[in-house]
């Protein structure tokens, strides 16, 4: 009986699929029914979310990026293609109750601008998942050489940059779409916030200071039952 790719195991054809192209051909069928093709994805969203929590739980690689986290004096993170959706959130997430956070997207901030100035005490966040974008990785080696501790959000423990970097996050992300699944990368990132905010001093104060300077902002739209109340 023929495996299908959803049922193999970080096997070499799935790894092999390294386009959208070459896994759309490959996972989609013309006689496949939405509801199959549903049913699928569902299945193998929820697959590669429990293998990630589990092996996550197990090495204990979070906690310890968290904890790096922490200690830095300044966090940078990057991301280029479909990853920088990825650092973007986890930027944001992390800017809520800790100070010097930067998102390094090649625009408001370049890597040129970071690796001038790094220090000992710097972190970086980077996400780089296959097929591997070549700034990137110059990028995390660099900072790494200038001194910097790397944090490494990654799809296999082959990747680039794995090598030297102090905390290397894998997740899983084999789908039945054409597109690697975002889901556990998304997961992840909640995670990592959340367990740098719980230990972050000063966290209370900077998301009270952040409610109210938003309200003096109106950045938010009142909520359906308060706008009388407003």
């Amino acid at each position: 009986m023929t495996t299908e790719p959803q049922d193999m195991d970080d096997s070499e054809l799935d790894r092999s699929l390294d386009s959208p192209g070459a896994r759309y051909g490959e996972r989609f069928r013309t006689n496949m029914s939405a509801e199959a093709l549903q049913a699928r994805v569902i299945e193998a969203e929820t697959r590669s979310l429990a293998r990630t929590f589990e092996e996550l739980s197990r090495t204990g690689e979070v906690t310890h990026a968290a904890a790096l986290i922490l200690g830095a004096r300044r966090r940078y993170v990057t991301g280029r293609g479909k990853t920088a959706a990825y650092a973007e959130l986890l930027s944001a997430d992390l800017a809520t109750t800790l100070s010097n956070v930067f998102l390094v997207d090649g625009r408001a901030l370049s890597p040129l601008t970071v690796l001038t100035d790094v220090r000992a005490s710097d972190v970086l966040v980077a996400f780089t998942m296959r097929r591997y974008r070549e700034e990137t990785v110059r990028f995390g080696r660099l900072f790494h050489e200038a001194g910097g501790q790397l944090i490494l959000i990654t799809d296999s423990d082959r990747a680039p940059l794995t090598e030297v970097a102090s905390a290397v996050i894998r997740v899983h992300t084999h789908s039945a779409s054409y597109a690697d699944s975002p889901t556990a990368v998304a997961a992840v990132c909640h995670l990592l916030s959340t367990l740098t905010t719980a230990s972050a001093k000063g966290a209370r104060r900077r998301l009270a200071n952040r409610d109210r300077f938003a309200a003096d902002l109106g950045l938010h739209h009142p909520e359906p039952g308060k706008e009388s109340n407003a």
